[in-house]
């Protein structure tokens, strides 16, 4: 039977006390509806439909380019109604199967469980036992373990508020019935709403199989209202990435200050250290380390390479045995090849370092090209933007750069060559020489640091009339 999902993502989410939708709230720094999302698309399900409601343009924009099926819900009268604007797009002979925008550790597993069980004549639930389940509509069975209704919390009995199973709005079910179920949905409740659990009792009044399946764990069906839930739901995320992590083979100091927020592949025996944060697709090859405080975003890192502490990685390919840091940033396209040393305060930005090559301290190098064995020195930078446009530098094999060097591009710094330390270089360095750019220094022994008295005379003679306001105040030494 083809599969339909909807997905509701129309609630406004006031407790969040933000500008922001809900759905859009971020979690592991993407919004949570992107979760959600991404395990719909797990099922391979014929359509996606996402009802939305409450800043909708902001929601669709978020996920523009994705094969969803957008559905709005202009004003909001509950679950049942939500789903009813999504029908009109799902044919009769496929399956629903009903997901929200605010519950996003929802695992496809989970689901999959729910699909395989539901039929033209099943419906299937997901519950979850719980030690409080208050606010949770309760699952109600019969004396044979059979559904027969879910019961809102406000509509709920003593008696049946002390049931531990609840609802958690998940569920799956044929469209043909799903539709007429809707259409026959009424408001006489506490909220004046039509519930989609309502069709709970419909099912069972037409002789239709209802189940309920117990997910596995609490997390992955929580829901979250307010900023206190969301970062409670982001530290249980935390410690379910790096269970994955650490079972994988990986060690990590402290796993509960190791944030991931995307794709992580990693080799044998890699160290984490502390504050760790990991966006994006970053795979560490064997034996890496990486230092407290660093930050990588879609980046690779070869075998044996050591990321020292305070570094930002970004959009970099780093092979074997290299040296990064500290406090060394690295943009995109930027390339190190094997036993490259990058150290403190270095900036490198669409630069590639050949084999065994060195900037150690203090230097920018961007849109630069450098060979193997080149020595950086501190302080040098390629000054490779007129404001406008980008310029190349490249600088051949074995190369020596002297401290404080400006490298001017469009420029090429020829193999083995050597630039003395504190120049400017504006022009082709030829190889094996040396090249320097000297301006003349002076030294001028009847120079005086200027005083509070040079300004109170400048202020007498502007009193006077003898200097202009604007005016030179003259010269601060005796010459």
């Amino acid at each position: 039977m083809p599969l339909s999902i909807v997905i509701l993502a129309a609630g406004q989410g006031k407790r969040m006390n933000s500008d922001l939708p809900k759905v859009l709230q971020p979690l592991a720094g993407r919004p949570l509806l992107a979760h959600v999302v991404d395990c719909a698309q797990q099922l391979k399900a014929a359509a996606i439909h996402v009802v939305y409601g409450h800043g909708g343009e902001q929601v669709r924009e978020a996920f523009a380019g994705q094969p969803l099926a957008w559905v709005l819900q202009g004003e909001q009268h509950g679950t049942g109604h939500a789903v009813m604007q999504a029908m009109p797009g799902i044919p009769d002979d496929h399956q629903v199967l009903v997901l929200y925008g605010d519950v996003p550790l929802i695992r496809a597993a989970t689901l999959a469980s729910l699909i395989e069980r539901t039929g033209e004549r099943t419906l299937v639930l997901l519950s979850v036992l719980l030690d409080d389940p208050t606010g949770y509509g309760r699952v109600l069975r019969d004396n044979a373990g059979n559904v027969y209704r879910i019961v809102e919390q406000k509509d709920a009995t003593r008696k049946e508020l002390a049931v531990r199973e609840a609802n958690t709005g998940v569920l799956a079910a044929p469209a043909g019935a799903l539709r007429k179920w809707l259409a026959s949905l009424g408001n006489d409740n506490a909220q004046g709403e039509y519930y989609l659990t309502d069709v709970v009792q419909l099912a069972v009044r037409d002789g239709l199989k209802v189940e309920a399946v117990v997910a596995p764990t609490v997390a992955e069906v929580l829901g979250i209202n307010d900023k206190l839930q969301l970062a409670g739901l982001e530290a249980e995320y935390r410690r379910i990435r790096t269970g994955e992590l650490m079972r994988a083979g990986m060690t990590l100091l402290d796993p509960m200050r190791l944030d991931v927020r995307g794709t992580v592949e990693g080799g044998r025996d890699v160290v984490i250290d502390v504050n760790v944060v990991l966006e994006g697709q970053v795979r560490l090859g064997d034996r890496v380390r990486i230092g407290a405080g660093c930050v990588l975003r879609d980046v690779t890192i070869g075998a044996d390479t050591v990321v020292h502490p305070h570094c930002v990685l970004h959009g970099a390919q780093i092979a074997e045995r290299c040296s990064v840091g500290p406090f060394a940033r690295v943009r995109p396209g930027t390339r190190l090849a094997a036993d490259v040393h990058v150290g403190n305060f270095v900036e490198l930005k669409n630069t590639v370092l050949g084999p065994g090559s060195k900037a150690n301290h203090l230097s920018y190098l961007g849109d630069a090209t450098i060979g193997r064995a080149v020595n950086v020195g501190a302080g040098t930078i390629t000054c490779n933007y007129d404001g406008a446009n980008k310029w190349p530098t490249v600088i051949e094999d074995k190369a020596f750069i002297g401290s404080g060097s400006m490298l001017v591009a469009p420029v090429t710094i020829g193999a083995g060559s050597t630039i003395g330390a504190g120049s400017t270089i504006t022009k082709p360095a030829p190889r094996g020489a040396l090249t320097l750019e000297r301006s003349q220094q002076q030294s001028i022994e009847s120079w005086r640091s200027p005083t509070t008295a040079d300004a109170g005379e400048r202020a007498r003679r502007i009193a006077q009339g003898d200097l202009p306001p604007d005016g030179d105040p003259g010269p601060k030494s005796g010459t």
